[in-house]
């Protein structure tokens, strides 16, 4: 009689944000998936990452590969959402000439 091979579901949830997060860790789909696509080993990307598992590392590749159109759609829905984002803080808060603010306030402390 053949052992039945159990299968796991992929170590992915969705934060409250709607980002997903390889399961138990902060590491996102976004940081595998690029890592990987710039040439990082699973190997390599637990290395860098070391609350993700080897094992977890080789399911959310695999499920990016298996699943690239989705992926891809929910890359680009999360690449518009990070520059509406840089938009709204760069309308509150003006990054030119952030660097002689923030060395006037250091100065200011200092007087104090």
């Amino acid at each position: 009689m053949a052992e039945a091979i159990a299968s796991e579901p992929i170590p992915l949830e969705s934060d409250s944000d709607g980002v997903m997060r390889v399961r138990g860790t902060r590491v996102t789909l976004d940081t595998v998936w690029f890592a990987f696509s710039d040439g990082a080993t699973a190997e390599e990307i637990v290395q860098e990452y070391p609350s993700l598992s080897r094992a977890d590392a080789y399911q959310v590749i695999g499920y990016c590969l298996r699943h690239s159109s989705q992926v891809e759609t929910y890359l680009e829905r999360r690449c518009q959402e990070a520059q509406s984002a840089k938009r709204s803080n760069e309308a509150k808060w003006q990054p030119e000439g952030i660097r002689a603010r923030l060395l006037g306030r250091r100065q200011q402390r200092a007087r104090t």
